[in-house]
């Protein structure tokens, strides 16, 4: 969570989850060192220690002003009376059906006979309704030393997991000092380590603040081919040297720095560099969206932008029993061999290797921009690793190419990661002749059937707020002006 008070201030609560103290470096290998499949994303060994509940609570601690129960009842309502099931959550819901036979817990998605349920159908949790009704009442404490705390722990007896009750009472959520940048003049204010997402969107950032893109044009050639080259340098950085702050020295300084980005602009070319001549890996890309982020301004032009996980959709696929709520896959987002790529098709290093009671790293990245010192844009999209490359081609789209928060938010997308080496597309985002001039230049491209984020935006204009929500999703902005087509 990235939070600015109306005074100026900001901060940044870490929730992220930890690996439980029973973990180890190769403990998803087996005696060849070979990984195994599945193992870190499947089960109950596939958990990490649960970080959301202290770090909403943190957040309510430092500067809530409303009763911590007062803000956990509509979930509670949600849970108890249920809500009607949206196409997209359908669609979403009918991949557990394969899963349902080794997890049964999923079975409290679908209806009785456990088959999917349809549009229109009503989901109710009553299970996690009791269990929302205990966080609101004891805050933290119900989750990780209460009933709740108990019941997962039998999870994990159960499935074979390692989370402890020594685990869940040692949870801390941290306060962090945000990443801060410039381009073009507006302040960049991001999400620090243990997530990569300020560090990566930074450093792309101050490599493309030396090109004119402007002149080369929305979407030409030559503008993509530098985004690209931006961002292949920028992720291969992250594969190198960032991980959790506490166990790791990530370079930061360095990697955000100005002069840096000028030492990597001279390395880029009018052709494309091979990935594999920046270092060497494996890579496959098996991106996922199922992030979620939101954004919220209010009328003393206080701002928070939060973006959270269970890694993969569903997470882990189990479900604990008696509390109703499932447990996530974070182990896969440490380097679990150093070198092979995880879910979304990221390689990790040393630096993000497994170790007890440290933060995996992730891509999330909760932004705001500023202009003149006063917040001007907070914004955020699900996606994994192509949450960076979205709010960069956002940012870029305004501040560029002065384009609307509209325009900026549903105009094409387009990601590069390092690894694999392609440039990944979204279906109709390159024309022939573009595509053409791009592989002139030595990209490769690959083209995606899903589009690329979800992106939740505010633009802050005076005194009023103006939100989208991205039209690749079902999101709706509340309480503030939906933002209007046509140049700002």
């Amino acid at each position: 969570m990235l939070l600015r008070l109306g005074s100026g201030e900001a901060s940044f609560v870490d929730f992220r989850e930890t690996a439980p103290l029973g973990a180890s470096r190769d403990m998803y290998l087996d005696s060849l060192g070979n990984v195994i499949k599945g193992m870190s994303t499947l089960g109950a060994m596939a958990a990490g220690v649960p970080g959301t509940v202290a770090g909403l609570y943190k957040a309510h601690e430092l500067h809530g002003s409303l009763p911590w129960r007062e803000l956990v009842e509509p979930a509670i309502s949600l849970a108890r009376d249920g809500f009607p099931v949206s196409e997209r959550l359908a669609s979403s819901l009918r991949e557990l059906q394969e899963y349902k036979g080794r997890f049964p817990g999923l079975l409290q998605f679908m209806k009785s006979d456990g088959t999917p349920l349809a549009p229109g159908d009503t989901l109710r949790q009553p299970i996690l309704a009791r269990t929302l009704e205990r966080i609101a009442l004891d805050g933290p404490d119900a989750f990780y030393r209460g009933a709740i705390a108990e019941s997962i722990v039998e999870e994990m007896r159960l499935g074979g997991g390692i989370v402890s009750k020594r685990d869940l009472a040692g949870y801390e959520a941290r306060i962090r000092e945000p990443l801060r940048g410039s381009y073009r003049g507006y302040e960049i204010v991001s999400a620090p380590p243990p997530s990569s997402g300020g560090a990566v969107l930074i450093e792309i950032l101050n490599i493309l603040e030396g090109y004119d893109l402007r002149g080369m044009g929305f979407m030409s050639d030559q503008t993509i081919h530098y985004m690209v080259e931006a961002e292949r340098r920028a992720y291969a950085d992250r594969a190198q040297f960032l991980g959790d702050p506490d166990f790791t020295d990530n370079r930061l300084p360095r990697l955000i720095s100005k002069e840096y980005a000028a030492d990597l602009r001279k390395s880029i070319t009018p052709r494309a560099t091979p990935s594999s001549e920046l270092s060497a890996g494996p890579g496959t890309s098996r991106e996922k969206r199922e992030t979620t982020h939101y954004g919220v301004v209010d009328r003393e032009g206080a701002a928070v932008a939060v973006t959270y996980t269970l890694n993969d959709s569903f997470g882990s696929r189990v479900v604990v029993r008696g509390a109703g709520f499932l447990l996530n896959n974070e182990m896969d987002d440490f380097a679990i061999k150093p070198g092979h790529p995880n879910l979304y098709g990221l390689v990790g290093s040393e630096a993000n290797a497994i170790e007890p009671g440290k933060r995996m790293l992730s891509s999330m990245a909760p932004t705001m921009a500023l202009r003149d010192g006063k917040l001007f844009l907070v914004l955020g999209t699900p996606g994994g690793a192509t949450i960076i490359t979205t709010i960069a081609q956002i940012l870029i789209d305004m501040l560029d190419f002065g384009m609307s928060l509209e325009a900026a938010v549903s105009a094409p997308r387009f990601h590069h990661q390092w690894l694999p080496d392609h440039i990944s597309a979204e279906n109709g985002a390159f024309g022939a002749y573009l595509r053409r001039s791009l592989v002139e230049k030595g990209h490769r491209i690959e083209d995606r059937t899903a589009p690329i984020g979800d992106a939740q935006a505010i633009e802050v204009r005076g005194s009023a707020a103006c939100g989208m929500s991205d039209p690749r999703g079902d999101g709706q902005p509340g309480g503030v002006e939906p933002a209007e087509p046509g140049p700002r």
